[in-house]
């Protein structure tokens, strides 16, 4: 070991959603901690992520608000318009807010020294950062993700965006091509339309949100072409070439192989791991095939001594589950509580308006699983909560094992879906039977009062 080095008890490569909570629990416990990060303190959620993504869908929603206020029996301006500058100062700020508040509580922190500056492996105890050696017996990546760039023809002869570089923008695009049909490239697809853009998405496979079940995919493209928004879906061999004022995008698709001439054109088709330039080869540590760090139950590599927690172990993509991470993490080092990430049942969000809200398994996956089971459904024009504010697209779905009446999943596509799908996560956490919540008395009018309804007409699956 270099005499240089600067020894402490705890080393953290990167300040998202799991790095500074574990550093604020371990400098609590009285370790030492030095925390490292190269660029943006708060990572993806905070900067190009949760944040930044759903600032500007609230901005979206209030001009979608504005230009169908006349059905509420409301008057305004017309037409309405979308002033970008002020659009990205609000959303600027309330970024600039949160990671300054973390940044800073990080910085006065007692047992916990701040670096700035790329991280580098130097051996499986060792952290090169610029010109200082740090040295510690526990290493715990946080490093994220980043978009991934497709190597179709033309990428690297257009300019072209990314859920990144598209927050950077101040003007409304004339026309944005989204090449991707999956969660970012929905969610910027129905904000930049809403702000008054054309917008066409461009997806390679037959259906949007390919994740999701064939009815929650078929409801999701409704809700966007209703809204305007152009659909091209099995858009097989995509090429990106200029075009005056913008660029075109080519396309073979089934119905229509004309090109589409955008203006812009936004890349949301992936993410990969931030792992390529970490030295991981020097401390020994496994990737996987696709540049993720190979984990166990417990987020431990291969290497005793360093763990990998958030988006760069490929065990979820998600802030909760960074998050989650950290709280496994923490359970097993300082509080003996074995906590496993098998534990967690997967549950996310869409956050397109209106939201879907999804638990555990899809329809599909349960039929392929065979397991003898109940489904319940339930239009939203049938929720009074969702009729009364005028947003009634959508339907819940709910599947039952028919056996020990175990919740197995749920998908809740409609007004108040992120938040209600909660009451179904909780039951299937405590793994109660779905009687427990079909008995339950909820608040009318509300959403979620219509889960105990759909609990109680509950019908085989076929």
């Amino acid at each position: 070991m270099t005499a240089t080095a600067k020894q402490f008890d705890a080393i953290i490569i990167g300040a998202g959603q799991a790095g500074p909570s574990l550093a604020g629990r371990l400098a609590q416990a009285g370790r030492k901690v030095a925390i490292v990060e190269r660029k943006l303190f708060g990572g993806t959620c905070v900067n190009t992520g949760c944040t930044p993504t759903k600032t500007l869908i609230a901005s979206a929603y209030v001009a979608q608000k504005a230009r169908t206020a006349s059905a509420y029996g409301i008057k305004v301006g017309d037409p309405v318009q979308a002033d970008m500058k002020a659009v990205k100062a609000r959303k600027d700020s309330i970024i600039t807010t949160s990671r300054n508040n973390l940044e800073s509580w990080l910085r006065n922190m007692e047992n916990c020294a701040v670096f700035t500056g790329h991280a580098r492996f130097e051996s499986p105890t060792e952290i090169r950062v610029g010109e200082d050696l740090l040295t510690a017996p526990q290493i715990f990546l946080n490093v994220g993700g980043r978009a991934s760039i497709p190597n179709m023809p033309g990428v690297k002869d257009v300019p072209f965006l990314t859920n990144t570089t598209i927050l950077d923008m101040d003007t409304l695009p004339a026309h944005l091509a989204v090449v991707g049909g999956s969660y970012v490239g929905i969610e910027f697809a129905q904000a930049f339309r809403r702000f008054g853009s054309e917008v066409t998405i461009i997806e390679m496979g037959p259906r949007l949100a390919k994740h999701e079940d064939e009815d929650v995919s078929a409801a999701i493209k409704t809700i966007l072409e209703k809204e305007g928004i152009n659909i091209r879906l099995n858009a097989e061999c995509i090429e990106l070439h200029s075009a005056p004022g913008g660029v075109a995008v080519h396309v073979n698709c089934d119905e229509d192989s004309a090109p589409t001439i955008a203006t812009h054109v936004l890349l949301a088709v992936g993410r990969i791991p931030n792992t390529s330039d970490l030295g991981l080869e020097k401390a020994g540590v496994a990737v996987d095939k696709r540049g993720y760090i190979e984990v166990d139950d417990q987020l431990r590599t291969n290497v005793p001594g360093i763990w990998a927690m958030g988006d760069c172990n490929g065990k979820g993509a998600f802030t909760h589950t960074a998050y989650n991470d950290f709280e496994i993490v923490v359970a097993n080092l300082l509080e003996n509580d074995p906590r496993r990430v098998s534990d967690r049942i997967t549950t996310y969000g869409l956050f397109m308006d209106p939201p879907l809200g999804r638990v555990g398994l899809t329809e599909s996956e349960v039929r392929q699983s065979g397991k003898p089971a109940l489904i319940g459904t339930r239009p939203m024009t049938r929720v009074n909560r969702a009729v009364e504010k005028g947003e009634s697209d959508g339907f819940m779905k709910i599947l039952v094992d028919a056996e020990n009446k175990q919740i197995l999943g749920a998908s809740i596509l409609g007004v108040g879906g992120d938040e209600s799908i909660h009451c179904i996560t909780d039951i299937m956490y405590a793994r109660a039977p779905y009687t427990t919540i079909q008995r339950a008395v909820h608040i009318h009018p509300t959403v979620a009062e219509l889960i105990p309804t759909v609990l109680g007409d509950l019908k085989p699956l076929s």
